[in-house]
């Protein structure tokens, strides 16, 4: 849900916004205010208290004062300002003349008064506060003045509003729902992942996360050899002249980790394509070979600001899942075709749905014009080619290229950027890469860049948060815990159990500690462990085992080569 597309609830919130502001004013008569839009999840405002720290405990406060507001029916009015009058309105606050004074002389200035509040905004708003009924405060941040830390923090109050109380009564579950599918603490729980202070933004993978990461990748690299693709590994750093050379020295630099090795200017790679375009360069190729597909699981750093990173959804290293195509120009709606049938197949294994959408040309981009407009042609001939819907989102290509960028939703309705295609005719004319025709000529190949994880970290972060923990059988660490009633009496069949799932392959363990048998059955569950495998008397001496699958209060007691039948037939494992 985005709130921002929905004209009647974006002007509902921020008018929210500005009623919360209203409250915080009179609670806290000092409070001065610096912006408070509409976000994609309700709306915030930036609030200066001088010393007055806000804690999560104080929002009830502050939305009783709402509500009294509200009941208060006070009129909305929107007030016209020239700049002169504006500055002469807001003279005794600094952060309403920074805003003036970034506006034109001639310029229209907009304010929004209700009773004593008046700020600046742009509108539009509802026209009584009594209109603003269901909203819920949210949480309390800090954010830097403009974003930036040299500025002073200010506290941030987040907060939603909707047309009635049902709508926000089922926001509220849902956010409770999301809270505890966070990845970040499902991650710590289930002993996937660790953030260091040591490496902020850098993720260790700890045992459990390595087996599902390895599970997914070896999906990665078996699917895409079956497709036909070539796998490399490229450097981590690598010099000035190949980033200025691929353009991101002048149109990237300040995301890049920069080091000097002898007296030389090096970088951290921030994108895998230079190393791609040095592979190809490499060989020797002829329109036979193509398209040529070469793709790299490949470790990337990012400098991302402190305040935005988040757990796996934004990280400073991170693997991508590259890989780099090339074709002939006949070849190329053919080629982004296959693509997006891999995408298909891929997503479709994780239960994934998504939308597509068309970036075009940005404002600051490389290459000639007459070869953006050919890109962005043969990418919606494609999409047309197999009846596949897309929006055009206008100026948000590459600084290379067009693109079509996959977004992903998952089962609490939320919409990922995951994937994505990019087709390039400008970094094979910059590395003079060629192939020989069928008339023996040099000519230059036409590029696609492409990822469908996006990013193996944040897409494992989407997976855990979509699945809550409970992945399927073949991307879950541990798979079948076997759990002796009393273990001194019921080991040995146990073990023999251990022994033969161990050797099919399967991921199983055994609990037999001196703890209650219940006490170990929760365990398992809150450990999200798909199956658990009951073992008493009666399974000893029937040669059973009595199968509990997580999330099912229910049994079922099976023989052993029964249950290792049912297994295998039901197991979908895509990496056999």
């Amino acid at each position: 849900m985005d709130i921002r597309k929905n004209e009647k609830l974006s002007i509902l919130n921020h008018s929210c916004a500005h009623l919360m502001a209203h409250a915080v004013k009179r609670l806290y008569p000092e409070a001065r205010f610096w912006v408070g839009p509409t976000i994609e999840s309700g709306f915030y405002y930036d609030i200066d208290l001088n010393d007055k720290v806000i804690k999560d405990s104080d929002l009830p406060e502050i939305e009783k004062m709402m509500k009294k507001i509200a009941k208060e029916a006070k009129l909305i009015k929107r007030i016209e300002l020239t700049k002169k009058e504006a500055l002469e309105m807001f003279k005794d606050d600094p952060y309403k003349i920074d805003l003036i004074n970034n506006m034109s002389d001639d310029e229209v200035i907009s304010a929004y008064q209700q009773a004593e509040f008046i700020d600046l905004c742009r509108g539009p708003h509802v026209e009584n506060t009594k209109m603003i009924k269901h909203f819920r405060l949210l949480k309390v941040s800090g954010a830097y003045f403009k974003g930036d830390s040299n500025n002073k923090m200010l506290q941030r109050i987040y907060g939603i509003c909707f047309e009635n109380e049902e709508d926000l009564t089922n926001y509220l579950h849902w956010l409770e729902e999301a809270k505890l599918r966070d990845h970040k603490k499902l991650g710590k729980e289930l002993g996937l992942f660790m953030i260091s202070e040591y490496g902020p933004g850098m993720p260790f993978w700890l045992p459990n996360g390595m087996i599902l990461r390895n599970a997914l990748e070896n999906y990665w690299y078996k699917i895409h050899a079956l497709k036909g693709y070539h796998f490399t590994k490229t450097p981590i750093m690598l010099s000035k002249e190949l980033w200025e050379l691929s353009g991101h020295w002048d149109n990237y630099q300040e995301n890049m980790y920069t080091s000097k090795v002898d007296d030389k200017d090096f970088a951290i790679k921030p994108m895998n394509c230079p190393g791609g375009m040095l592979v190809f360069k490499n060989g020797f190729f002829s329109y036979r070979d193509l398209p040529y597909r070469l793709g790299e699981l490949g470790l990337v750093h990012r400098h991302e600001a402190s305040g935005a990173l988040n757990g796996l959804f934004r990280v400073r290293s991170f693997t991508q899942d590259d890989a780099h195509i090339f074709m002939r120009h006949d070849q190329i709606v053919d080629e982004i075709i296959d693509l997006i049938s891999l995408v298909d197949e891929i997503y479709s294994l994780f239960n994934l749905s998504y939308s597509i959408e068309l970036s075009t040309r940005p404002e600051h981009f490389i290459g000639e014009i007459s070869d953006w407009d050919k890109s962005e042609d043969a990418l919606k001939e494609a999409m047309n080619r197999i009846n596949k819907p897309f929006r055009i989102n206008e100026g948000d290509g590459a600084f290379y290229g067009p693109k079509l960028d996959f977004h992903i939703r998952d089962s609490l309705n939320r919409v990922w950027q995951c994937g994505t295609i990019q087709l390039d005719m400008n970094l094979p004319e910059r590395f003079d890469l060629t192939y020989v025709d069928f008339e023996g000529n040099k000519v230059r190949p036409v590029m696609l860049h492409r990822a469908i994880f996006g990013s193996v970290e944040r897409f494992i972060g989407i997976l855990i948060e979509h699945y809550a923990g409970a992945f399927p059988l073949w991307l879950s660490p541990k798979q079948i815990m076997i759990i002796p009633v009393h273990p001194e009496l019921h080991n040995d069949y146990a073990s023999k159990v251990l022994d033969r799932l161990s050797h099919l392959g399967y991921r199983v363990f055994l609990d037999s500690r001196n703890e209650k048998l219940g006490y170990r059955l929760r365990e398992a569950q809150v450990n999200k462990i798909p199956i658990q495998l009951v073992i008493g008397d009666s399974e000893v001496e029937n040669g059973t085992v009595n199968v509990r699958e997580h999330g099912s209060k229910d049994s079922v007691s099976l023989s052993l080569d029964d249950f290792i039948n049912n297994l295998e037939e039901n197991y979908i494992n895509p990496l056999k």
